[in-house]
């Protein structure tokens, strides 16, 4: 009973934690709009793929990463830097495809290693599942209860999964309207990249 309560706040957490406006979840959109379902689905499951990991990760450093103020530093610091490098790349990219016209590819199972490479640069999630983990009693013990840590990973992965999911499926609300959302969703994710560095920065001031 423990576990499955265990599972469904996770998984629910995790679900909800995707569902706004994201770096991961605009790519999914993004990619369907480009190159198609098939490609986006590919996106959502090497994200998925590393969101395994990052919550596993995450899990095992609970403890670690709570009595040590200054990983969490290095952490965010990190995500800093990586978030200036992206706001500038979108911010570019949406200039140049001003009049540009897209047209849907062909799946490619490269979109896979697109999913994983955008999920590891948004190191949100570690901290994010940390808290949750912290909050669950997940990790933070003397010794590492696998039963748990395996079902905290799974409820993750299956609750981000589904949500980016939500993402390719809904895809038809905007297939019409390729040119925009693509030009629209690169302005999208350098403002967001924006408001990232701002909590960014905030949070490093304040730890």
């Amino acid at each position: 009973m423990e576990v499955a309560k265990l599972f469904l706040i996770t998984y629910f957490a995790a679900l909800l934690g995707v569902i706004p406006p994201g770096l991961v979840n605009m790519t999914v959109a993004k990619t369907c709009v480009e190159r198609g379902k098939k490609s986006g689905m590919y996106v959502a499951m090497g994200a998925s793929f590393v969101v395994f990991l990052q919550a596993f990760v995450a899990v095992l450093l609970a403890n670690y990463i709570f009595s040590n103020p200054f990983v969490q530093n290095i952490l965010l610091r990190a995500g800093l830097v990586i978030f200036i490098i992206l706001g500038i790349y979108f911010f570019v990219k949406a200039k140049r495809e001003e009049g540009i016209e897209h047209k849907s590819e062909t799946a490619k199972s490269n979109s896979i290693f697109k999913g994983m490479l955008i999920a590891v640069l948004n190191v949100f999630p570690i901290p994010y599942f940390v808290a949750i983990a912290g909050a669950l009693n997940v990790g933070v013990e003397e010794f590492y209860p696998w039963l748990k840590i395996l079902c905290f990973t799974l409820a993750a992965t299956l609750g981000t999964f589904t949500s980016l999911y939500l993402y390719v499926v809904f895809f038809n609300k905007i297939e019409g309207k390729t040119e925009s959302f693509s030009q629209f969703s690169n302005y999208f994710m350098a403002l967001l990249m924006l408001v990232l560095i701002v909590i960014t920065l905030f949070r490093i001031y304040n730890t």
